[in-house]
């Protein structure tokens, strides 16, 4: 018996415009010295993505950024088997104790 999650987490957040490589490249911009705000209109962004770039790429190389990436997809995909199998133990425990 499968039961479905109400949210599902994943599916709701929204994909960013740009990958790993990009995000890096525009932190090195900063790093060099382009402003946040030049980088903003340069790149179309809000100074808040930027910001929120940095607290999570910050001194990233592209491999180590793309090994996090990696990272997060298993733990994700691990919580949700996780989800599901405490699903199905706790109709597996109901089915039990009605019979009995």
């Amino acid at each position: 018996m499968k039961f479905v999650l109400a949210h599902d987490k994943d599916q709701s957040m929204k994909r960013s415009r740009f990958s790993e490589e990009q995000i890096i490249g525009i932190l090195k911009e900063h790093e060099a010295g382009v402003s946040v705000a030049d980088l903003c209109r340069k790149h179309g962004v809000s100074d808040a993505s930027i910001y929120k770039w940095r607290a999570k790429f910050g001194g990233m190389e592209v491999s180590e950024a793309k090994r996090l990436k990696a990272l997060e997809d298993e733990n994700t995909r691990l919580k949700r088997l996780l989800a599901d199998a405490m699903l199905d133990n706790v109709a597996l425990k109901d089915l039990l104790g009605k019979k009995w």
